[in-house]
């Protein structure tokens, strides 16, 4: 289908998903939030799909936070169901199927780094930004960086960025482990493109295990965790690809993983 603030293209078995509002700097409005979400139902049933990567259009935002000419006026319950919105669109992004590459090509503010987290995979350009600003505005970060953050940056440098709404540069986000990896900008997507191509040509149903023992695993005591580990281990050994894989092992070949 057709969106006004995304593009969606399929180059293969990889999606590429652009939020695309660059004269907003591609800022998240209610309307952008929901055809996100609409997007990501789309891809989550295109079983051609393998990897998606998320990126912004433009050279100076992947995405700069969400629509503050939408938000100033909201009442309080207007402000809620505007966080509900964001976090359920996020929320997605980790249940997604398909791997999720964030190629973040400028600035990551607010919404926009919040939307980079719930990625599973987040590439940066050097020229990267990241942040969470809020509370200089008088808010609070909203779509899931008060939850986020701390997972993976660790609470204390988790408070200090929320605290004082500080940016800092992609230097500085590799360095805390918010970012996997940085990249000249002019070739961030084709890097992106390369990693995409690497997961896809590995066992689909294996990485999709791998991404749904991650997500669910990661809110679970170690224990429960394991357990649920080692049933998703034990269900790789009905499918077709487990038993190509390892036959391709044996007898020193590349696999051909079908995907079942």
């Amino acid at each position: 289908m057709e969106y006004a603030n995304l593009l969606l293209e399929r180059q293969g078995n990889v999606a590429i998903l652009t939020i695309n509002r660059p004269k907003a700097l591609n800022a998240l409005n209610s309307d952008t939030l929901s055809e996100l979400s609409t997007a990501l139902d789309e891809l989550g049933r295109d079983s051609g799909v393998k990897v998606v990567i998320v990126t912004g259009s433009g050279e100076k935002a992947f995405i700069a936070g969400a629509d503050i000419s939408q938000m100033k006026d909201f009442t309080p319950l207007e402000g809620r169901r505007f966080a509900q919105l964001g976090q359920a669109t996020f929320r997605k992004f980790e249940l997604l199927p398909q791997p999720v590459i964030a190629a973040v090509n400028g600035f990551a503010l607010g919404g926009g780094c919040e939307l980079a987290m719930a990625c599973d995979i987040r590439l940066a350009s050097e020229n990267a930004k990241f942040g969470q600003p809020e509370v200089t505005l008088g808010l609070t970060a909203g779509f899931g960086g008060t939850q986020r953050l701390p997972r993976l940056v660790g609470t204390g440098l988790a408070s200090e960025l929320l605290f004082t709404g500080d940016i800092i540069d992609a230097q500085e986000a590799y360095r805390i482990g918010l970012v996997n990896r940085l990249y000249p900008a002019d070739s961030l997507l084709a890097e992106a493109q390369k990693l995409a191509q690497r997961i896809a040509g590995r066992a689909p149903v294996a990485v999709q295990l791998s991404k749904t023992a991650i997500q669910r695993g990661i809110n679970l005591d170690l224990d429960s965790a394991q357990a649920y580990e080692a049933e998703v281990f034990g269900l790789t050994f009905s499918t077709s690809d487990q038993t190509e894989g390892c036959t391709a092992f044996v007898e020193k070949r590349k696999p051909a993983f079908e995907g079942r």
